[in-house]
């Protein structure tokens, strides 16, 4: 029964057999919009998986899987599979031709710097080494920059908060 809002009365009294068809089709219509809640939400945050579902029995699989007879067990022969190993290339800049002649270009320490607060002379206990290549027209060489390294044997750092090993700029 379909309620016309024309058809009600004037009065506002509403026989019991209108207003019970009223609360029937507001409740098939409540389940109707929480069942298609229920779907949305199932849709929008259920799960996505591809997965077959368990209870889902009528799914065929997409794939074939192997009967159980297929299936190798334990007793059957081993593969020995080999793996051959490979080297990786170095990583960075390739070294500079050793053919090309070398120029070297000395930053060191003077004398003064060399003194460590304790008052001994450091001692040299390294040296750091890049090359360049430098470009003069029509002729090609190797600028080696050597900047040596200081540190004093005999307070090694301790008496004072300064650097302990000195490197010229």
């Amino acid at each position: 029964m379909v309620l016309d809002i024309e058809n009600l009365p004037e009065d506002g009294l509403i026989s019991k057999q209108q207003l019970l068809s009223i609360v029937t089709q507001f409740d098939e219509k409540l389940k109707y919009l929480e069942e298609q809640n229920r779907l949305l939400r199932q849709a929008l945050f259920g799960r996505k998986s591809e997965k077959p579902i368990v209870e889902d029995r009528y799914q065929m699989p997409l794939f074939d899987t192997p009967q159980e007879e297929q299936v190798s067990g334990p007793d059957d022969e081993k593969e020995q599979i080999t793996v051959t190993s490979h080297s990786r290339k170095k990583r960075g800049r390739k070294p500079l031709p050793e053919n090309l002649p070398r120029v070297d270009v000395i930053h060191d320490l003077d004398e003064a710097e060399r003194m460590c607060p304790c008052g001994h002379q450091m001692s040299r206990i390294g040296q750091d080494q890049c090359e360049k290549l430098d470009y003069i027209p029509a002729k090609l060489q190797v600028l080696r920059h050597i900047r040596y390294k200081y540190a004093c044997k005999h307070c090694e750092g301790v008496d004072s908060d300064g650097p302990t090993v000195k490197i010229a700029p």
